[in-house]
């Protein structure tokens, strides 16, 4: 009884890293003092009363060594002990700590560069009403203008106007493994 009562505070503390010193327009920098970590890729064969959600399993683990995730964005598994605040962000975010936000039960909409203006700024007033969302920019790979991802969850949107967007927030935020953790 005692080792796992230590167990689990031990769990709480590896995931108390806190937030983000980064400013909300500035990305931050991987980390280049350890090993990568390798994330395999696994879905399983939930179905979402969404239409279009991918649904995958992932296991949380911390690592400060960058992760090669299968998914782009990733969907959860291997991430920094710091999460990633929740906001808007008009560049990329290490995925490390946006991992761990997912983690906390955010969602985290990234979005293509060439986004037009008007579906950015929708973006922006979206995470910026919300205290449980991370939305910033992917630049090179993401598989359509707009991707919405919660913990093990996925959905690729050709715009900020798709009601699947708001259905998928308010259906999957606050599901990650640690709920009403701090984002």
């Amino acid at each position: 009884m005692a080792v796992a009562a230590l167990a689990m505070l031990l769990l709480a503390v590896a995931c108390s890293g806190g937030g983000s010193t980064s400013t909300a327009s500035s990305p931050t920098s991987p980390s280049t003092t350890a090993p990568e970590v390798t994330v395999p890729a696994s879905t399983t064969t939930t179905k979402s009363p969404i239409d279009g959600v991918q649904t995958f399993s992932v296991v949380a683990a911390h690592s400060d060594a960058p992760v090669n995730y299968p998914n782009v964005p990733p969907v959860g598994g291997t991430h920094n002990p710091t999460w990633q605040p929740c906001t808007f962000y008009d560049a990329p975010v290490q995925s490390e700590k946006a991992v761990h936000s997912l983690e906390h039960g955010a969602i985290w909409v990234t979005y293509r560069p060439d986004l037009p203006a008007a579906e950015v700024d929708t973006l922006a007033a979206l995470a910026r009403s919300r205290k449980d969302i991370v939305a910033s920019r992917w630049d090179s790979g993401l598989p359509a203008p707009v991707v919405v991802t919660a913990w093990g969850r996925q959905l690729a949107l050709q715009s900020v106007s798709d009601p699947r967007l708001m259905a998928f927030v308010l259906l999957y935020t606050n599901k990650g493994p640690e709920l009403n953790a701090p984002c």
